[in-house]
């Protein structure tokens, strides 16, 4: 292999890296544009070596035949080390905030774009520019495709601070059913009521991704005895 190809497979491995990372970056992702073109140009160098190792046996065995027996070269090696290896990143950009776990599309990408850069230091050029282009397909465009076509469900925290009435309770439960919005549960008395009676109760609901519930949300504090609501 000479240093031209060494050097196309580097630039390929940046190039793709960037791609799939400005996607991540632009999304404000944990892993983003940078991450990833390391990554992938990380498993790229460690195809590279993984080939030069090969041929650097093989000219040893056509020196001296002899070496054949005694040289080994095991081409999957390294990139199997690779492949399990890059999961200590991915599980770096996964999060779980307030019961809801973010940033496995992420830690996805990254594993795969590791794949890639391996294909890409190996100079498997179609195979990794297919791929690379499904990849970004995938990450732009099925996002939207779910959100328009699949009942994608989130759970939101929120609390409300209310007076302590008899048929408060009712009110809230009447309200979000009539909105069909889910309760997933109640915390009752999650803190203490201050000098003027006010409580905090906090709920967990379950809301489609699809609609913008903030103005249906917003109703709440209208109601009689209800003071405000936050987010958790």
């Amino acid at each position: 292999m000479n240093r031209y190809e060494t050097l196309i497979r580097i630039i390929m491995a940046v190039v793709i890296g960037g791609l799939i990372g400005y996607e991540r970056e632009y999304k404000n992702r944990p892993a983003g544009f940078r991450t990833h073109i390391l990554v992938c140009l990380g498993a790229c160098i460690v195809s590279l070596i993984q080939s030069y190792s090969f041929y650097e046996a093989l000219g040893f065995i056509e020196r001296d035949p002899s070496l054949s027996n005694v040289i080994k070269v095991d081409m999957g090696r390294l990139g199997a080390q690779v492949i399990t290896g890059v999961g200590f990143l991915g599980a770096g950009t996964i999060l779980r905030d307030k019961g809801e776990v973010k940033g496995l599309t992420t830690a996805a990408s990254l594993w795969v774009v590791a794949c890639i850069g391996l294909g890409v230091g190996m100079g498997y050029y179609f195979l990794t520019i297919s791929v690379t282009l499904i990849v970004f397909i995938v990450l732009v465009s099925l996002k939207k495709f779910e959100r328009r076509y699949m009942t994608v469900y989130d759970e939101v925290r929120i609390r409300i601070y209310h007076n302590m009435t008899e048929d408060i309770n009712d009110t809230i439960l009447n309200f979000f059913k009539k909105n069909n919005i889910k309760i997933l549960s109640i915390g009752y008395g999650v803190g203490q009521a201050d000098s003027n009676g006010i409580i905090d109760t906090e709920y967990c609901l379950e809301l489609n991704v699809n609609k913008d519930y903030n103005d249906i949300i917003n109703e709440l504090p209208k109601y009689k005895d209800i003071v405000s609501i936050e987010k958790v």
